[in-house]
């Protein structure tokens, strides 16, 4: 008689939102100002006392805004600068986009908007002689290239194997931390209905003239219905390198630089469950852009790739004829959408399975986007990071007398389990998710937010729309390079003092 010991799949999380130096909601700089203005309040009243009660309202003035802060962290002063920054674009006109042969701009062509209009496209080819695009983002001197794969699906696939893919796609993320020059990285799973257009490619021109009525007739009829009820689906990687500061290099040296780095990349990439990967073309990540602001070509894209093996697209021409940003939606071409940011991951422990329904098609959308966003830490910036988080929940959990409040435990324990995989070698990358949907017109929004919802709550995720920043939203959720903490005005070392 033999037993069978039943293996319960495994969990994943210890996802740790960084922390704010400073004391309580107020922040570096809000800590700084308020111990700086206490020795302010003492030397004002030595003066005068009714000099000391005005200077203590501006503080009050000042510091209030610090202390409120929303659901996602913000405060006060974060959710004034997007007002601010919406009101002046809408004053100048920068919510309204116009391209092609009547637009003001010269040149007459179709050039994507927005963080895009400054991007120009090169091409080399890597160590296998396949050719693959350069985004060069001239304003911030960053240059991207973009992977695509098929990743192998999580149908009756063992535990074993999905821990294993979960383990080395880690250990790719880890290794990003090393690669020289690396600024973030960017995965887009793209799901959309089926168009029919691959299929009937492949199924039509077999079919023999002397074939049977019948037989041809379901052929026909498979074409014609088999597509309303499958999707189709694209996943890219898009990672960004930056030059280091003074050093200027030419476009030449860069690409065969990237050429070289290509093979590691994708090995990674096909060890993780990533499935066949290649680089991207110039000419694909066009059409990727193109289908993206007018998602009724993307039949006639398909098509002219399986007729004439390309569409000859580029990136000047990739952009829409015209867009227009309003307060919680973006209007461009063909279709409306609507994006959302992560707030707030999912806590506790989760397992392999928890994005699923959300990057699966979502029914009532013309296409849907998950962008996962990550930032990579150099390992001496990780080992501070971790130390100092240690020491932070350590302290909140002895800070109170009694008993350890039970998530001051769990604290401790996730920041010690940290520390330990940090000290092994793990890496440290922090990371947000972005999700962009797509439909026909304004009245199919609403119903696609409600869609969306579901499966956000489903996911275990909180994420929360990105009004007044919809045409950059869509933009970061592009397989084009586009990473949000290089584009801001305010410093990222600066808002996170705040």
């Amino acid at each position: 008689m033999s037993t069978q010991a039943a293996t319960a799949d495994p969990t994943y999380g210890n996802w740790r939102r960084p922390r704010r130096p400073g004391l309580g909601p107020f922040g570096l700089v809000g800590t700084i100002v308020l111990f700086g203005g206490l020795i302010v309040d003492i030397i004002a009243s030595m003066v005068s006392l009714q000099f000391a009660m005005v200077v203590v309202v501006f503080q009050a003035l000042f510091l209030i805004p610090l202390a409120i802060r929303t659901q996602d962290g913000r405060n006060i002063y974060s959710l004034l600068a997007v007002r601010i920054g919406w009101f002046q674009r809408k004053a100048k006109g920068g919510t309204s986009y116009v391209s092609g042969p009547l637009s003001p701009r010269p040149g007459g062509r179709f050039r994507p908007p927005g963080l895009l209009s400054r991007v120009r496209v090169l091409e080399g080819r890597d160590a296998y002689d396949q050719p693959f695009g350069v985004l060069h983002h001239r304003s911030r001197n960053l240059y991207t290239i973009v992977l695509s794969c098929e990743p192998d699906g999580g149908s009756l696939v063992d535990p074993d194997q999905v821990d294993n893919w979960v383990a080395a796609w880690g250990h790719w993320l880890s290794r990003l931390s090393s690669e020289p020059g690396l600024r973030g990285a960017s995965v887009v799973v793209e799901t959309a209905p089926d168009t029919g257009t691959r299929l009937a490619s492949e199924v039509l021109p077999r079919l023999t003239p002397d074939a049977p009525p019948a037989a041809r007739a379901v052929m026909e009829e498979v074409v014609q219905r088999y597509p309303t009820a499958s999707s189709e689906m694209h996943t890219y990687l898009a990672l960004t390198y930056g030059m280091p500061p003074g050093q200027k290099r030419k476009a030449e040296d860069i690409i065969a630089d990237l050429a070289t780095r290509i093979p590691g990349l994708l090995a990674g990439v096909v060890g993780a469950g990533g499935g066949p990967a290649a680089p991207l073309s110039a000419e694909r990540i066009a059409e990727v852009v193109r289908v993206a602001y007018d998602p009724a070509v993307a039949g006639d894209v398909l098509e002219a790739r399986a007729i004439h093996g390309g569409t000859g697209l580029e990136w000047d021409d990739a952009g829409p004829a015209a867009t227009v940003e309003t307060t919680n939606a973006y209007q461009h071409d063909s279709g409306v959408s609507r994006t959302w940011m992560l707030t707030l991951a999912p806590r506790g422990t989760v397992r392999a399975q928890v994005l699923r329904g959300l990057l699966e098609d979502a029914p009532g959308t013309r296409r849907k986007r998950v962008a996962l966003l990550y930032r990579p830490i150099d390992p001496a910036t990780s080992a501070r990071i971790v130390e100092a988080d240690r020491r932070a929940a350590q302290f909140m959990a002895t800070s109170k007398r009694g008993m350890v409040q039970a998530r001051a435990a769990n604290e401790v324990r996730a920041a010690e389990q940290t520390a330990v995989e940090e000290a092994t070698g793990a890496g440290l990358v922090e990371f947000s998710l972005m999700v962009t949907v797509t439909v026909d017109s304004d009245a199919e929004l609403e119903d696609a937010s409600v869609t969306v919802r579901n499966l956000l709550a489903g996911a275990r995720l909180l994420m929360r729309p990105a009004d007044r920043m919809q045409a950059a939203a869509f933009s970061c959720t592009l397989p084009a390079g586009i990473l949000p903490w290089e584009y801001t005005l305010v410093p990222r070392e600066l808002k996170e003092a705040l």
